[in-house]
């Protein structure tokens, strides 16, 4: 068997600390507040749910949110932005 790749034993953590720093570029973005995010992994989708959103008109959200989601890395089938229920 030969070794075509390697295992990363960091990549778990390394994947939150990727989505943890896009939540956290989002936040300072659009006004900071709380913060919570969930992956579903069969349907590629992350979702970002954001205090700040409550106030924010959605042609804010996407003029602010667009470029920091598309300089992203990050390879999702959806990143989803959600006002955060409390």
């Amino acid at each position: 068997m030969s070794d075509q790749f390697e295992i990363n034993p960091d990549a778990p953590e390394a994947f939150e600390e990727d989505i943890n720093q896009l939540v956290e570029a989002l936040k300072a973005e659009l006004g900071g507040g709380a913060s919570r995010w969930y992956y579903d992994e069969p349907s590629e989708t992350l979702y970002i749910e954001l205090e700040c959103l409550q106030h924010l008109a959605e042609e804010e959200i996407e003029k602010k949110a667009g470029p920091i989601l598309e300089e992203s890395d990050l390879d999702f089938e959806e990143i989803l932005l959600l006002p955060m229920e409390q």
